[in-house]
C-alpha cells in the first residue's frame, strides 16, 4: 500500500493543485486528508470544491470545526470563509469527522487522536517550532495501536518511530508553511513494505507569490509574508 497524506491546506488552492500534480506522478494506491482545508484567504472556496470532487478519505481540523460551528472569539478568517461557503460546501465541510481508522492500519486526526487543537510533535517557542518530548508524544500515542499515526495542525514534517514500532507522521503544510522557513508546498508518502511502513517527505515548489498577492489583496500582509518566506511574522498571521 502506498498512500499520499496531505494536511493544511488553507485555502491555498495554488498550494494543492502542484501537491495534486506531483501526487499524479508519485503511483499511490490512494490519498488522505488531515484537515484545516479552507481557513485561509487565497480561494477557499475552489479549495471546497476540490476537495468535493476528489472525495478523498478526510479528517477535519480545529480550523474546520470554528468555521462550522464558530466559536466564541472567531478568528477573523474562519468568519470570512463561514460567510463565502454555499450550502452544499457546509454540508460537506461539517460531515468530515474528527477520526479516521483507514484500511485498519492507518489512523487519521488532525492535531492529536484526543483533541484537534493539540500539538502531537512539535510546539511553538516564539515563532519557532521545537519538539515534544519523548513522553509527551508515547503519551498522546497511548490507546491507538495501528501502525501507523498520522496527524496534522502543527505545519512542521516530521516522521518519527515510537518505542513500539509504530510509525507517526505529519506531512506538513500544504498550503501555509509558516515556521519552517520555505516556501514550498509539503506533503507526504507512506508506504508498507517488507519491513513496515516507511516515509518520503516531499517539499514542492509552485507559484508562492500568486498565493502571496491573493492575501495581500485581500488585506492580508502577514499570510504574504508567510507564504512568500515560509516564517510567520513575530505578530502571528
Amino acid at each position: 500500500m502506498r498512500l499520499a497524506v496531505i494536511s493544511d491546506v488553507h485555502g491555498n488552492l495554488h498550494a494543492l493543485d502542484a501537491v495534486l500534480d506531483d501526487i499524479a506522478r508519485q503511483n499511490v494506491d490512494a490519498t488522505v486528508a488531515l484537515g484545516d482545508f479552507l481557513s485561509g484567504p487565497g480561494d477557499p472556496v475552489g479549495v471546497a470544491d476540490r476537495f468535493i470532487e476528489l472525495d478523498v478519505p478526510s479528517v477535519r481540523g480545529n480550523h474546520d470545526r470554528y468555521i462550522t460551528d464558530g466559536r466564541e472569539e472567531d478568528w477573523h478568517i474562519d468568519a470570512l470563509v463561514r460567510g463565502l461557503l454555499n450550502d452544499g460546501q457546509r454540508t460537506w465541510l461539517a460531515a468530515v469527522p474528527p477520526t479516521l481508522l483507514y484500511e485498519e492500519d492507518v489512523f487519521l486526526c488532525h492535531g492529536t487522536p484526543r483533541d484537534d487543537n493539540g500539538s502531537f510533535m512539535d510546539h511553538m517557542v516564539g515563532t519557532i517550532a521545537a519538539m515534544h518530548s519523548r513522553e509527551h508524544i508515547e503519551h498522546e500515542a497511548q490507546g491507538f495501536d495501528h501502525a501507523v499515526l498520522l496527524c496534522g495542525h502543527t505545519h512542521v514534517p516530521r516522521s518519527l518511530r515510537l518505542t513500539d514500532g509504530r510509525l507517526l507522521v505529519n506531512p506538513g503544510s500544504v498550503g501555509l508553511p509558516f515556521e519552517i522557513g520555505s516556501p514550498d508546498a509539503r506533503y507526504a508518502i507512506i508506504e508498507k513494505r517488507r519491513f513496515g511502513w516507511n516515509t518520503e517527505l516531499h517539499a514542492v515548489a509552485y507559484d508562492h507569490d500568486a498565493a502571496a498577492k491573493q492575501a495581500l489583496d485581500k488585506g492580508y500582509p502577514r499570510w504574504a509574508e508567510a507564504l512568500t518566506y515560509g516564517w510567520a511574522s513575530p505578530k502571528g498571521l
